[in-house]
């Protein structure tokens, strides 16, 4: 995955000047708060924030319950006679899909062979083994819908975590928008929307959970990515990657530190200095922006810090709570209200560390989730189901990006910090899972973990000795976390294989796999130095966003994670190339840039450009790239080049922890697919998953889909005997 992400993270919003941020819309109407301003460029959902007050969220929530009660006699006799008939032509009870995004096929096939992996060496024994192609490009947002879409990106309209407007040339998150309310009225100092929002997925096609549940197949989605805003189906789902956190950012969090030396301006996040006086720091958490008013401001939560350095605890004072907390433990999820007015509550949740006490005072706060009981966006299908999961299990994260990447790679969490973390996670989703494996006899269950992206993406730098993140100093840790990370994985794999029986189906697949990332690639530079981009008259660089760009001279630019757009004439605000002329124009930079060489260390940074008249064919075609850059192992877009800056330099080193990566050519990081079915020979594609699931419940593949079923032809009705074996035990467990 991207996750919190090769694109830069949200920066503090106050330090922005208002041209370098793309406007939210934000809203509020008979109880919906809207809020959201401008923002730094990469924000989620884009276009701004709609929220519930708890009170309607819960009065709504009691409801629909009550109507369910009341029609669930009628809905449950439908849902037989649809059933029955859908599970006379099936060749399943159950199905379920274990997503391990990110899991890396050399890796797995290393381990299995050295005895590391028995539950996925059982499987590729008793079913099914491959390496499974990913989409082009190979970002986690693109791949994962095709695997629910069974289609390729111009089908479904998702082609990088960024989309560009033409008309503006600023980015905007690429699968959810929010627009803006038409109608207000001022009361006051209040600005109150008189129309409701719309919140507008942009991932197109459907997927093929909803085309069973039409045929009377229940499906419980539980965070799949770019399943924010949820969609109605016949089943459950809670969404995954792309939620956006309560400030309306992929995740932003808030360090405070008494050290002025390590305060920064931050990608991921906001370092805030404090001053301890007397054993105690006064401060506040800062909240979203509160647009109701006709002045809009951040809303501030105030926090009040007592240290007790003998006890090495903290003790920590919100309105409404106070908790201690001891040095180096992290908090259980911390439920916060902000209150912008008119009676409205808003709520969060978030966890605390403190991680020194003397002789400075340094705290962490995550980012601000919804409250899954209160949820103030919709964030599962029905909407009550998040507040049921949190009833059942607990609060839980819910933000898309859920593992604080950027905090480890600038400093606010160290590795084991984030381990802890990101594990405590992962936990959570577990207990979704194992829940629905108990209560959902028939049907399909999906999930995916993005535990085994975000640590491969941080430590993958253990792998390969001469990583540039190695030359900071010693390693604190070693290349036994990620082996670490598959062990875990492979006793995830055999206690689901334990919960199934003899007509059930178990695939466990990624999007993608992994490589190094040593160097980044600037192609904005590239295409500034070699005529292709303008500046403005005497700058020799650009700003972020394309500050500086003089579109009247250019040509093409590149904006994301690897795609190259020609600055068209009639589609391009300032398009200078005619559209006859563009195609010339996309063939000249393809044999030019690929191949392209690293003066440096004499490697070959790009493998393959490439033009989406080859390789796409869908209706939302031109929505994408004009071409995308197919980067060779080791390389990457470099962390200013995602952003559209022009530097003094194509190429450079990447010093970060974010040290693995996948938005490269997707022939060299295919994902893994295991199964305890037999599948048919032949090199499956992320495409090939939906089509073959429909054919296990006996349902045919829409025109629609390009990916075929790996079933084969004439196969056994009935599921491999694979999946009645049981669980292969784990190392440890022998061992106890």
């Amino acid at each position: 995955m991207f996750g919190r992400n090769p694109s830069p993270r949200p920066r503090q919003e106050s330090s922005r000047p208002a041209s370098r941020r793309v406007v939210r819309a934000a809203l509020f109407a008979a109880g919906l708060l809207s809020l959201g301003l401008p923002l730094a460029a990469y924000i989620g959902p884009g276009a701004g924030f709609a929220f519930l007050s708890s009170f309607l969220v819960l009065f709504l929530t009691f409801v629909l319950a009550l109507l369910s009660l009341l029609v669930w006699p009628f809905r449950a006799l439908w849902r037989l006679i649809r059933g029955q008939k859908a599970y006379r032509q099936s060749r399943v009870d159950r199905v379920v899909i274990l997503g391990l995004d990110g899991l890396a096929p050399e890796l797995a096939e290393k381990w299995m062979a050295r005895g590391k992996l028995p539950n996925m060496a059982r499987l590729r024994e008793e079913g099914f083994y491959g390496r499974l192609r990913t989409t082009t490009p190979a970002i986690s947002p693109v791949a994962w819908s095709s695997f629910m879409t069974g289609a390729e990106p111009s089908k479904h309209n998702i082609f990088d975590f960024l989309s560009r407007d033409p008309k503006t040339y600023l980015p905007d998150l690429s699968s959810a928008r929010i627009s803006k309310p038409k109608r207000t009225i001022r009361i006051g100092r209040y600005q109150v929307p008189l129309s409701k929002p719309v919140i507008q997925g942009l991932r197109r096609s459907v997927p093929f959970w909803k085309i069973l549940g039409e045929k009377g197949v229940m499906s419980t989605v539980l965070r799949v990515p770019i399943t924010f805003p949820p969609e109605k189906f016949n089943g459950h789902l809670l969404s995954g990657m792309c939620a956006p956190d309560l400030k309306g950012s992929q995740g932003t969090f808030s360090f405070f530190t008494s050290d002025p030396a390590k305060i920064q301006k931050a990608e991921g996040g906001v370092f805030f200095p404090v001053e301890v006086k007397d054993s105690r720091v006064e401060t506040f958490l800062p909240g979203p922006e509160n647009t109701m008013l006709r002045d809009p401001a951040e809303i501030k939560l105030p926090l009040r810090i007592t240290i007790d350095t003998a006890k090495e605890t903290a003790r920590i004072q919100i309105p409404g709570k106070a908790f201690a907390l001891k040095k180096g433990e992290f908090s259980p999820w911390i439920g916060l209200t902000f209150k912008p007015g008119l009676g409205i509550k808003i709520r969060a949740i978030a966890k605390f560390l403190v991680t020194s006490l003397s002789p400075h005072f340094e705290m962490y706060v995550t980012p601000l989730n919804l409250d899954p009981e209160k949820p103030a966006l919709p964030i599962s299908h029905p909407f009550y189901y998040s507040v049921y999961l949190s009833k059942l299990l607990g609060s839980y994260i819910t933000l898309g990006e859920a593992n604080d990447t950027w905090a480890l790679n600038e400093g606010a969490l160290d590795e084991n910090q984030f381990l802890e973390l990101t594990y405590a996670n992962h936990k959570e989703w577990e207990g979704m899972l194992f829940n629905a494996l108990r209560k959902m006899k028939r049907g399909m269950i999906a999930i995916v973990f993005e535990t085994t992206d975000s640590i491969s993406h941080m430590f993958w730098r253990y792998l390969d000795p001469g990583h540039p993140a190695l030359k900071k100093g010693p390693a604190a840790l070693g290349p036994e976390v990620i082996e670490d990370l598959f062990v875990r994985m492979d006793d995830l794999v055999g206690r689901v294989r334990a919960k199934m029986g003899p007509r059930e189906a178990l695939f466990i697949m990624s999007d993608h796999g992994f490589k190094p990332f040593r160097r980044g690639v600037n192609l904005n530079t590239w295409l500034h130095e070699n005529g292709y981009l303008a500046l403005a008259e005497g700058a020799d660089e650009g700003g972020e966003w394309f500050k500086g760009v003089d579109w009247s001279r250019t040509k093409a630019y590149a904006l994301g994670l690897g795609g190259v757009y020609v600055n068209q004439k009639g589609r391009e605000a300032k398009g200078i190339v005619p559209p006859a002329e563009a195609r010339a124009l996309r063939k000249e930079l393809q044999a030019k840039l690929q191949g392209l060489r690293d003066g440096e260390t004499g490697s070959v940074s790009i493998n393959r450009m490439y033009d989406k008249d080859e390789i796409y064919s869908g209706p939302y075609k031109d929505n994408g790239p004009d071409l995308i850059v197919g980067y060779n192992t080791g390389y990457r877009a470099s962390w200013e080049g995602v952003t559209g800056k022009v530097t003094g330099r194509v190429f450079e080193d990447n010093p970060k922890c974010w040290s693995g990566d996948h938005c490269i050519d997707p022939a060299v990081v295919p994902g893994v697919l295991f199964s305890s079915l037999k599948l048919a020979d032949r090199e499956p594609s992320i495409m090939d998953i939906a089509p073959t699931v429909l054919e296990l419940f006996g349902q045919e593949r829409p025109a629609h889909m390009d990916g075929r079923s790996l079933l084969p032809k004439g196969g056994p009705a009935a599921v491999s005997p694979a999946v009645r074996t049981a669980a292969a035990p784990n190392k440890k467990d022998k061992k106890k």
